[in-house]
């Protein structure tokens, strides 16, 4: 079956004063449709540069990126991005934020439909109540929450998440990857994501891909043998556990160090 997203040799390299600065090197990756892939891997190795070159927002110097069989060489209307910093437009209110993908890319559709769907998306994430307010009145982690709506409320066949919770404290991050899957099992899509967390990437993906150091390769993949419907308390059971060693020892191979620390 052909995967949805079909990353095939990939290579990228940014143009610096002191000369190219090669980021990935003949990346294969392929994700099949309805998956949930994160992405893990040191700093710098060129995971944000990945969801990039996925979404369209820039080409590969090397390499294709396909969508459903399709090669990407521009931005998708198809594909939905949430970001660590949900930024909204303070002007408008938090329910017009959300629509806005829709204004966009379905500029026909009845704006009560508009309207409906983001207020499903809303009550769905907990915000029911609060769709009139603006963004600057809402806590760090309801703006998330909102920004999770907005990249799905036009149905995307793809969502790229780039470390959406990664400046949430740890309650809060619980909490949304709770809504997360939640969401996920509601409407579904392909996902990748791009997290630090270890945690994150077990409880949420179907499967986790370890990017080598710079430049990156697929170095590792671990597919997570979890119900679909877990709970935060899967991750202290052993079998979660035993995963988040193996992405360990993995991290700390692509970071140049000995596994386990020797």
């Amino acid at each position: 079956m052909t995967p949805l997203i079909d990353i095939r040799g990939v290579s990228h390299a940014y143009q610096t004063k002191s000369g190219p600065l090669p980021v990935l090197d003949g990346l294969d990756l392929q994700v099949p449709q309805g998956a949930f892939c994160a992405v893990v891997g040191p700093s710098g190795c060129g995971k944000s540069t990945l969801t990039r070159l996925v979404a369209g927002l820039m080409k590969p110097d090397l390499g294709e990126v396909f969508l459903h069989g399709e090669k990407v060489t521009s931005p998708r209307k198809t594909v939905g991005m949430a970001f660590q910093n949900p930024v909204m437009l303070e002007w408008r209110s938090i329910l017009e934020n959300v629509m806005l993908p829709l204004e966009i890319v379905a500029p026909r559709m009845r704006r009560a439909e508009m309207v409906a769907r983001a207020e499903h998306l809303l009550a769905m994430v907990g915000l029911a109540g609060f769709e009139a307010k603006r963004p600057s009145e809402l806590s760090g982690g309801m703006r998330q929450r909102a920004s999770l709506c907005r990249a799905i409320v036009h149905k995307p066949e793809v969502l790229i998440m780039d470390e959406p919770f990664g400046a949430l404290d740890n309650f809060t991050r619980e909490d949304l990857w709770q809504i997360m899957r939640d969401l996920r099992a509601a409407e579904p899509f392909t996902a990748v994501l791009i997290t630090h967390d270890l945690r994150e990437s077990v409880f949420l993906g179907d499967q986790v891909i370890v990017l080598s150091g710079r430049p990156a390769r697929a170095q590792y993949v671990l597919d997570v043998d979890l119900p679909d419907d877990r709970s935060i308390d899967v991750l202290y059971e052993p079998k979660a556990t035993n995963m988040l060693h193996v992405l360990r020892d993995q991290i700390r191979v692509a970071q140049g160090r000995d596994a386990g620390g020797h």
